[in-house]
C-alpha cells in the first residue's frame, strides 16, 4: 500500500502475556481467544504464539474460524462460543470442534448431525446467568441438562463444559457480578446433580481473569488480555503488554499560512504558518472517523493530534514549524515505549473501548510479524519475521 501502512504483530508479546495470565490465575487452564481475526492481530500467528505461551484451549467464534485454525495444523481444543441452529455441525463434529449449545433444540441438531458423522459432539453448555444474551435462562436450564444427558447416554455428545458469561466483570463492584457467580455455581450443580461430569467449568473473561478469582473455576477465557488490552477502567495492568502497532509514512507534507482551512468542512483552521503532513490512512482503513481533531499520533519524536475531519484513505497533522518531510515514520498508537499512544489512549479520547479500535483494522491492512518483545522506535523498527497481506 502506498505510504507502507502496517500493522506489526508482536507475537513474543502475545506469547508472554499468555504466560503472564497463567501464573497470575494459578492453576485454572486458559483458554486464548482469538475470535475477529485474533482482534485483529491475525488469528493463526496469534494462536501460535498463544499456545506457545502456554494456553491448552482457543476460543472462537465461528464454526468457520475453529476449521481454519485445524487446516493449519492447530489440534489444541478450539471451542465456538457462539451456537448458531445454520452452523456447519457436520464439519465441527469431523474435526473435533468443540460446539457451545444454549438451547435444548440447538441441542437437538447437533445430536442429530452427531449421529450421521458417525461420532459424538463435544458440547459446551452454556447457562444465561443474568447478561440476558447466548445460553439457557434459569428456567430453560434444566431441560436443557436433561436433553443433553439424554443424548449423552445415546453416545450422540459428550458434554466437555459448562460455562457462562458476565455482563458487568469490567465494573468493579457490580452488584451483577456476585449474582452471576452464585448463578452459574447453582447451574453447574443442577447438572451435575443430573449426572453431568465436565471436563471444565469456565465463565471468566479478561476482566474476571484479572480481579475475580473467585470466577476462576477449571478455566478462564482472556481474549482481549492475551494481547495486551483489557476493558478494566483504565485498561490492562502494566504487566500486560499491547501487542498491536499502527504506523505509516507521510506521503506528502506542504507549508501552509495562518487561517487554512484543512480537509473536509474546514474543522480544523491553520493558527499559523504551518507544516501540513499527509497521512494515507482513514477511515476506510480503520481510523474512527470521529477521531477528527481528537486522537493524537506520534512523529519527530511528539505527539500530534490528528487535524481535521478523518477522510477515507489519508488524514492531515499539522507540525507547526517542526521539521518533517516525506518518508518520515508516524505510528497511531503501539506499547508506548516511545512515548506514541497507545490503543487504550486512542479509545479513551474516543469514548470507545480498546477492543474497539484494534479490531477495525484487522484484515484492512497489511500485517507484519515480530518476534521481538520490545521495540525502542516503532516508527523505525522493522524486526519482522513475515507479512501478511
Amino acid at each position: 500500500m502506498d505510504g507502507h501502512p502496517e500493522a506489526l504483530i508482536e507475537l513474543g508479546a502475545i506469547k508472554d502475556n499468555v504466560g503472564a495470565l497463567a501464573r497470575h490465575v494459578g492453576g485454572a487452564q486458559v483458554m486464548a481467544v482469538v475470535k475477529a481475526d485474533g482482534y485483529g492481530h491475525g488469528m493463526i500467528p496469534a494462536a501460535g504464539a498463544a499456545l506457545d505461551g502456554g494456553a491448552t484451549w482457543l476460543g472462537v467464534v465461528h464454526v468457520a474460524e475453529a476449521l481454519a485454525l485445524r487446516r493449519a495444523g492447530i489440534s489444541a481444543p478450539v471451542l465456538c462460543l457462539l451456537g448458531a441452529p445454520d452452523a456447519p455441525h457436520e464439519d465441527a463434529v469431523r474435526d473435533e470442534v468443540d460446539l457451545s449449545v444454549g438451547s435444548a433444540d440447538l441441542l437437538g441438531q447437533i445430536a442429530a448431525a452427531a449421529q450421521r458423522v458417525g461420532r459424538p459432539a463435544r458440547v459446551h453448555l452454556k447457562a444465561d446467568t443474568g447478561m440476558a444474551r447466548g445460553g439457557a435462562t434459569a428456567a430453560d436450564w434444566p431441560g436443557l441438562v436433561a436433553a443433553a444427558r439424554s443424548a449423552e447416554a445415546a453416545g450422540q455428545v459428550r458434554i466437555v463444559g459448562i460455562f457462562s458469561h458476565f455482563a458487568c466483570a469490567d465494573i468493579p463492584g457490580h452488584p451483577s457480578i456476585a449474582a452471576q457467580l452464585e448463578a452459574f455455581r447453582e447451574a453447574v450443580a443442577i447438572a451435575e446433580r443430573a449426572g453431568a461430569r465436565p471436563e471444565v467449568r469456565h465463565l471468566a473473561n479478561t476482566p474476571a481473569t484479572l480481579t475475580l478469582p473467585d470466577a476462576r473455576f477449571d478455566m478462564v477465557r482472556p481474549g482481549g488480555g492475551v494481547f495486551g488490552l483489557s476493558t478494566l477502567p483504565g485498561g490492562a495492568p502494566p504487566w500486560l503488554r499491547p501487542a498491536m502497532t499502527i504506523r505509516a509514512t507521510l506521503v506528502q507534507v506542504k507549508r501552509v499560512p495562518a487561517g487554512t482551512g484543512v480537509s473536509y468542512g474546514h474543522r480544523y483552521t491553520t493558527r499559523a504558518d504551518a507544516t501540513l503532513g499527509l497521512v494515507p490512512l482513514g477511515y476506510s482503513e480503520g481510523i474512527p472517523r470521529h477521531a477528527t481533531n481528537t486522537a493524537q499520533v506520534q512523529a519527530a519524536g511528539k505527539r500530534w493530534t490528528i487535524s481535521g475531519t478523518v477522510c477515507m484513505n489519508q488524514f492531515v497533522v499539522d507540525f507547526g514549524d517542526a521539521g518533517v518531510a516525506p518518508g518520515d515514520g508516524v505510528v497511531l498508537f503501539g506499547p508506548g515505549d516511545a512515548g506514541e499512544p497507545t490503543a487504550q489512549e486512542w479509545a479513551d479520547a474516543l469514548g470507545t473501548l480498546s477492543y474497539d479500535i484494534v479490531t477495525r483494522f484487522g484484515g484492512r491492512l497489511p500485517r507484519s510479524y515480530s518476534e521481538v518483545a520490545k521495540a525502542a522506535d516503532p516508527a523505525a523498527a522493522l524486526g519482522s519475521v513475515g507479512r501478511e497481506s
